[in-house]
């Protein structure tokens, strides 16, 4: 059974909103008692957390959907639906959140950090709320709106100062072991490491944090072996530390060749990702000296190295032989970083991309489809999933909404004719209108007739009731323009 997961896919539903409640106050001695229906409560939030006790993401591999609450309904008396409850998931420090596309949405670094992966949905206003001197007594209420559901991408990418790299059995496991209390799998033969290990080394007042990180091969940017995995947890390190294997017999390897390796596909995986790892501060240990072999090795090449500007250090991981200097030479590399970094943003701030929308923009974008007309906006589109389509009255209002927006004037100047199919909404599941800009007004409520849906399961657009009567009984069509007010309530 697999005990670490560094990159899931999660499934989150956010809650829906409670609808509101049409209702009437009726009370001995007060025949007017006026509308008293309360608003529906509001969707909850699925809220990712960066939790300190949370080290992996396994868990979203073996429960890959997660749900919020729904908003409870509006009741009468002016009484507001209960709230849903929010769903917080915890996530581990370092955790990336993107798009199924690899958009970046946040990235979450700092104990306590918290990103809305998917919102709520408002809910619906009760008629106590709609109720206005032209429109005294609604009879009727909104609807809730639909939470956000969204398919996200994890990836955990490991917070370490330091990050040991290098070729499969170098003795990356065993260095990390005898300079930290982190204890990984050992053994003798190659890819014994297969997930990222963490220690903590202190070397004079500097304490920081060291990654062994899997194996890497030639190919490793390309996929090949578990190197391309496992790069990504290197991304967040100040420093490398290549680690090179002296006492290898195999053939065609050698420190020299192997560095070269290495350095290599850290550069194509930079390329690829955009992360610059060559020109992060490097150190080379020449790992198992305690073989004599070995030690003529390390002697040869290490003027070669040096020549080329590396520090480089004679170590044992299995005697201790040059740990001390190594750790204190990683410990002068951290330091020098973290002071030349600017200070810590407080762990309430995450990196988000944010869309800004200028406000000069009509809210809503008018595209014509053939024949047809799409109406394209969020305000048109949560006004729809608003909307009582059983309710002639809820259609006015609607009809009233998308006038004072300015969609009728959109539409004839896109060149929308009498009688044509206007669309409201996204295009595989949209509502559909028949317009009509000089019809008179029926029963006092606006409308649109025909609010059937297209999408999957419905075929071709089709149109159903959207007012008074029950569904698929013929009417008139109607026009969709600012009208709405019942006259046997105006004043």
């Amino acid at each position: 059974m697999a005990e670490f997961a560094d990159r899931v896919t999660l499934q989150v539903q956010a809650g829906h909103g409670g609808n509101g409640c049409a209702s009437i106050h009726r009370e001995k001695f007060k025949p007017l008692g006026g509308p008293d229906g309360g608003n529906g409560g509001r969707g909850g939030d699925v809220i990712l957390e960066v939790d300190a006790s949370s080290a992996t993401l396994l868990d979203f591999h073996r429960r890959p959907v997660r749900r919020a609450g729904n908003g409870r309904q509006g009741e009468g008396s002016n009484r507001t639906g209960a709230d849903g409850t929010d769903l917080v998931i915890p996530v581990p420090n370092g955790t990336e959140v993107k798009t199924a596309d690899g958009e970046v949405l946040a990235d979450l670094v700092g104990v306590g950090t918290r990103f809305v992966a998917a919102a709520g949905g408002r809910g619906g206003l009760g008629n106590a709320a709609l109720a206005s001197p032209r429109r005294k007594a609604p009879g009727f209420a909104l609807k809730g709106e639909q939470g956000e559901h969204r398919d996200l991408i994890l990836e955990l990418k490991t917070i370490a100062d330091v990050g040991l790299v290098g070729f499969p059995n170098a003795g990356k496991s065993s260095l990390i072991s005898a300079m930290s209390a982190a204890r990984p799998q050992i053994a003798d033969y190659p890819f014994t490491t297969l997930i990222p290990n963490l220690g903590v080394v202190e070397a004079g007042d500097v304490q920081f944090v060291i990654a062994d990180v899997p194996g890497l091969i030639p190919g490793a940017s390309r996929g090949k072996g578990l190197g391309h995995d496992f790069l990504r947890h290197v991304e967040r390190c100040s420093t490398l530390v290549h680690v090179l294997d002296c006492a290898t017999e195999e053939p065609g390897r050698d420190p020299v060749s192997d560095l070269a390796a290495i350095e290599e596909e850290l550069a194509a995986y930079g390329d690829a990702t955009g992360a610059e790892l060559v020109t992060r501060p490097r150190l080379i240990a020449l790992n198992k000296i305690d073989v004599p072999a070995a030690r003529e090795m390390a002697d040869l090449v290490k003027p070669d190295f040096e020549a080329r500007g590396y520090q480089v250090f004679e170590i044992s991981a299995a005697t201790g032989e040059g740990l001390r200097a190594l750790g204190f030479a990683m410990a002068a590399l951290v330091a020098a970083d973290r002071a030349a970094r600017p200070a810590e943003l407080p762990a309430e701030r995450v990196r988000v991309r944010v869309k800004v929308q200028a406000t000069d923009e009509p809210g809503f974008e008018v595209v014509r489809l053939g024949d047809s007309f799409l109406i394209m906006g969020e305000k048109p589109r949560r006004w729809v999933q608003q909307t009582d389509f059983s309710n002639d009255e809820a259609v006015g209002y609607l009809a009233d909404r998308l006038a004072r927006l300015g969609v009728e004037e959109a539409l004839a100047d896109a060149g929308a004719e009498p009688g044509a199919e206007v669309l409201i909404g996204d295009p595989d599941d949209a509502v559909v209108f028949d317009w009509d800009p000089a019809a008179p007004m029926a029963s006092g409520a606006s409308g649109a007739s025909g609010s059937g849906r297209r999408g999957a399961g419905h075929g071709s657009a089709g149109r159903g009731s959207a007012g008074r009567g029950s569904a698929g009984r013929a009417r008139d069509r109607q026009h969709l323009g600012p009208r709405g007010t019942d006259p046997r309530i105006t004043p």
